[in-house]
């Protein structure tokens, strides 16, 4: 029997990493699928080596979206309980929503954070950009850490009020354990945020 690893051998370097590959050539890209919130997009693909492949992708609109960590103090982190349709389940996670035409990234997470946990913030700093399943997925979304919090509330377009919760910044690890707090970006902004503070000093 022949091993696949000499069929399609794997080089793992420094320098392998650091090669800019060239992107497959789409020879062909239609709409096959649409919905009120997505699009499902046909790619026909040709890469570098000849071969072809047909894949299919998930695309929103071109508006972006947001993601906020709310520092309500040094110690305490604010999350927000929401149903989530997906799972069918309700959630703990942090505010986020998609950034509105005028909007930049900065003005939509503050707007997003008045809306789902009553409050504004005087600072915003971008930790990442990250994105979701991007073998199926174009959409892309900021990661905020909102400080210096100030209470505004303001009308959004949640079916209910959302529950909010200030979760000790010492109690991360029992956070991460809980059945509730499974949706990968929170995880991912919960862990850049507290990168950021520990950066800080806090």
């Amino acid at each position: 029997m022949s091993d696949p690893h000499k069929r399609n051998p794997v080089h793992l370097s420094v320098e392998t990493m650091a090669h800019d590959k060239s992107k497959p050539e789409i020879l062909k890209a239609e709409i096959v699928a649409e919905s009120r919130l997505f699009k499902v997009e046909s790619l026909h693909l040709k890469f570098s080596n000849g071969e072809e492949r047909v894949y299919e992708r998930m695309r929103g609109g071109n508006r972006g979206a947001v993601m906020v960590v709310p520092l309500f103090d040094v110690h305490t982190l604010l999350l927000v309980r929401e149903y989530a349709a997906g799972t069918h389940s309700y959630e703990l996670g942090f505010p986020k929503g998609l950034i509105d035409p005028g909007e930049n990234a900065f003005e939509a997470g503050n707007r997003e954070l008045m809306e789902e946990a009553g409050f504004g913030a005087s600072s915003l700093t971008l930790l990442k950009q990250v994105s979701l399943a991007p073998g199926y997925f174009s959409s892309r979304m900021d990661i905020l850490l909102a400080r210096d919090l100030y209470p505004e509330q303001r009308v959004g377009d949640e079916p209910e009020p959302l529950e909010v919760i200030p979760w000790p910044l010492n109690r991360i690890d029992e956070l991460l354990a809980r059945p509730d707090f499974t949706e990968s970006r929170s995880i991912s902004a919960l862990l850049l945020a507290s990168k950021w503070l520990a950066e800080q000093g806090n």
